[in-house]
């Protein structure tokens, strides 16, 4: 039995906020694996991935006394860290390696990217079909696996890829189209 098994996720978050050092070290051990992972599908460098992270840590134990026990933990530390990568590339002028919509394909127009804010892009996403824009937040925002994902919506896995890939086309498009509005405008 591990240490995380022997406290309930209350426990442990309430044991944070309390900022006991022995539960910040669970939670933090407990979700690291996870938390890298999204954040290396954003930075190709594990030191600027774990640079994000920790920062991304920081602002969860700043903030888990906020956590309202609604919804998963993991979720909400995912945003919170998610939040923090988009930080980390807009302080650097880096937003366009921030959401890689379609690195097989060909390349959309340069100064596309470079236009929009993470809220702009959110905003694009949510204007997707349902299902599609379900499997792309899980796959390219909270960094689930197909396998995962094809599991929580009761799919395949080749179905939650070819949704992803949809998602890409769709997304690839808006830009394009965005990109071409603000030109005309």
């Amino acid at each position: 039995m591990s240490k995380a098994e022997k406290h309930t996720e209350r426990e442990i978050v309430e044991g944070c906020v309390k900022n006991q050092r022995y539960f910040q070290e669970l939670l933090y051990r407990q979700h690291f694996p996870v938390m890298l992972r999204m954040c290396m599908r954003y930075a190709n460098d594990r030191d600027v991935a774990l640079e994000i992270l920790n920062g991304g840590f920081l602002r969860v134990f700043q903030k888990l006394h906020t956590y309202s026990f609604n919804g998963s933990l993991e979720g909400w530390i995912r945003r919170v860290i998610f939040h923090s990568l988009s930080d980390y590339f807009r302080q650097n002028n880096r937003q366009g390696n921030f959401l890689e919509l379609e690195g097989w394909d060909t390349p959309t127009k340069s100064s596309a990217l470079g236009n929009l804010y993470l809220e702009d892009l959110m905003g694009l996403v949510d204007r997707l079909p349902d299902l599609t824009q379900k499997v792309f937040k899980l796959y390219a925002i909270e960094g689930y696996t197909h396998a995962e994902i094809g599991e929580m919506l009761k799919m395949s896995e080749g179905t939650s890829k070819w949704y992803l890939s949809m998602a890409r086309k769709e997304l690839k498009t808006l830009l394009n189209s965005n990109n071409e509005r603000n030109y005309a405008g």
